[in-house]
């Protein structure tokens, strides 16, 4: 994979690893289950080391973009399926449009 190839896979994993946060810190019940909440702080810095990887091959601002669209979108699909989380249809109608942003903005 080039070097460009691969900052964006690894600013991608770091979102995944955000989206595992936030389930893991929704599990800790605002940290009153404390395993839950130290995974949660765990894969947080986990996901930021994921991160300072990525921008060593691209902006910044289109890696944290990345990482973010990648955060807020699985997120919300992970939060309908694990936690039976709803969104109105323009909720996921401004997450298409956020994705879709981030994509552009990659090929910028």
């Amino acid at each position: 994979m080039s070097a460009p190839g691969l900052s964006f896979a690894l600013a991608v994993m770091a979102g995944i690893l955000d989206v595992a946060a936030n389930l893991a810190s929704t599990k800790s019940n605002g940290f009153a289950r404390r395993g839950w909440g130290a995974l949660s702080i765990l894969l947080v810095l986990a996901a930021f080391a994921l991160l300072a990887e990525a921008v060593k091959g691209m902006d910044l601002a289109i890696a944290y973009a990345v990482l973010g669209a990648t955060g807020i979108f699985g997120t919300a699909v992970c939060g309908r399926f694990f936690f039976g989380h709803r969104l109105k249809p323009i909720g996921w109608v401004g997450l298409s449009l956020i994705f879709g942003a981030v994509l552009v903005l990659h090929t910028a």
